[in-house]
């Protein structure tokens, strides 16, 4: 599969692989082990939220996987990985031996952005305020910058799109609805129009969800992001990957 130059670019620097680490994904080499572990000093700095994201990782279609730890996780983390280990032992077994046994790996799917709905197909809506305005809401603030944002004709929020602003290469959209909302094709909307928006400025938008969050899939499938069976990897408390699964759109 040809990956947008841009998106390779992102993961490289997301993860701290070397290209020909990241050229493993995705290619049918019998000698590719199923797990590429390396170690990147940017899982002990502060992320798109100022917070520390101490695994990120790539996975292709066939379960290959490019996962990124903390220098002082790595010799832990290959261990786990050594002799082929496939990445559902690799999951399992992680967390345990870095000393997260109260956290889980979890396997997000990944998706991206080359051709959104047309505007004729979604049309635009919303309005793009600064995080700090009263409108919008708390769980739009960690993301910094503008969000856009669905009002009520009082004023009210009915929906909104954050965008994790990983780098130059990549923004994440993250979406969310309130209940009396949903039904309205808004977070497909605003998803859509995110999603061209970045685009017309040489960003590849990303989503990610939980496998089981069929919600969130439909939006994401509407919007022009559809499941190539990439997925990516991170840590996380059980509680915050059970909230994923289950949030609405």
């Amino acid at each position: 599969m040809s990956l947008p130059e841009a998106l390779l670019a992102h993961w490289l620097a997301w993860t701290g692989a070397s290209a020909g680490q990241l050229a493993r994904l995705g290619s049918a080499g019998a000698d590719a082990a199923a797990v590429t572990v390396v170690g990147s000093s940017a899982r002990d700095q502060p992320g798109w939220d100022g917070e520390l994201h101490q695994v990120t990782g790539v996975v292709d279609p066939r379960g290959q996987a490019v996962l990124s730890v903390p220098p002082a996780w790595l010799e832990a983390a290959r261990r786990v990985a050594s002799d082929g280990a496939d990445l559902d032992r690799v999951r399992h077994a992680l967390p345990v031996a870095v000393g997260k046994a109260d956290q889980v790996l979890y396997r997000a799917v990944y998706r991206w952005c080359e051709v959104p709905a047309s505007a004729d197909a979604l049309p635009d809506v919303g309005e793009w305020l600064p995080y700090e305005d009263p409108r919008v809401p708390e769980w739009l603030h960690p993301f910094g910058g503008d969000a856009l944002v669905v009002l009520d004709e009082k004023g009210g929020y009915l929906a909104g799109l954050g965008l994790k602003r990983h780098d130059q290469y990549v923004h994440e959209i993250a979406i969310g609805t309130t209940e009396a909302a949903r039904g309205r094709g808004l977070a497909r909307r605003l998803t859509a129009r995110a999603a061209r928006e970045l685009l017309a400025q040489g960003i590849v938008p990303t989503y990610m969800h939980d496998p089981r969050n069929l919600a969130s899939a439909k939006v994401a499938d509407a919007a022009g992001l559809p499941d190539r069976g990439w997925g990516a990897l991170g840590i996380a408390n059980l509680a915050e990957v059970t909230e994923a699964a289950t949030s609405d759109r």
